[in-house]
């Protein structure tokens, strides 16, 4: 059986949680930060970084976007990418500015974490535009689709949906929902899937 390194606060080890529920595969979860001390996430990624999945062979994969999209071609249920060049394009374009979104994010925490004398006041400055043009430029491209991209559910949602939940975890203060009534409605959306509300993170 497929078996997950991920910890339950990561937005990307959610997204993939989620696919691998949308694709009703089985898999074993394994906690694990690598950010606690002996930690093992080094030992199937030189990275440091999870989500890693841990194939029956042996074989590791890394980072979620290329988990995800082996997940998608391994099973026909549920298709998360769409096959034609240019619509898959358009998904993975939403999964890399959901992606980034979250990078910031996670920056800024990681930032706030270090001695105040040391902290970096214009980075986190930095950081913080980012979440707010790429949150902007996710409302401005769903308009007022019911959808990320096309006419269905996709990696789009998904990887949005992620990136919206970690700002509500970890910087409850950003108000998106009053700038972004379209964003808000698709979160709420999203909230009623079951595959989303499994994997909510816990409170922080």
């Amino acid at each position: 059986m497929l078996k997950l390194i991920a910890s339950l606060t990561s937005p990307y080890a959610r997204k993939v949680r989620i696919a691998l529920a949308e694709k009703k595969i089985e898999y074993t979860l394994l906690e694990e930060s690598p950010w606690d001390a002996g930690n093992t996430v080094s030992e199937h990624n030189p990275l440091g970084k999870i989500p890693v999945l841990l194939m029956e062979d042996g074989m590791s994969l890394f980072d979620s976007r290329v988990i995800v999209e082996y997940l998608d071609a391994v099973s026909p249920v549920s298709r998360l990418i769409p096959e034609p060049s240019r619509q898959r394009i358009a998904v993975k374009r939403w999964e890399a500015l959901s992606d980034g979104i979250c990078d910031a994010a996670a920056t800024i925490v990681l930032e706030h974490k270090r001695p105040a004398a040391q902290q970096s006041a214009e980075w986190i400055t930095r950081q913080q535009r980012k979440v707010t043009l790429g949150v902007a430029e996710l409302a401005r491209e769903l308009g007022e689709r019911s959808w990320c991209s096309g006419e269905g559910y996709t990696l789009a949602d998904i990887a949005a949906g992620c990136a919206l939940g970690y700002l509500d975890l970890r910087h409850p203060s950003l108000d998106w929902r009053a700038e972004h009534p379209n964003l808000a409605r698709l979160a709420e959306k999203l909230a009623r899937r079951t595959s989303f509300a499994d994997t909510a993170p816990p409170p922080s």
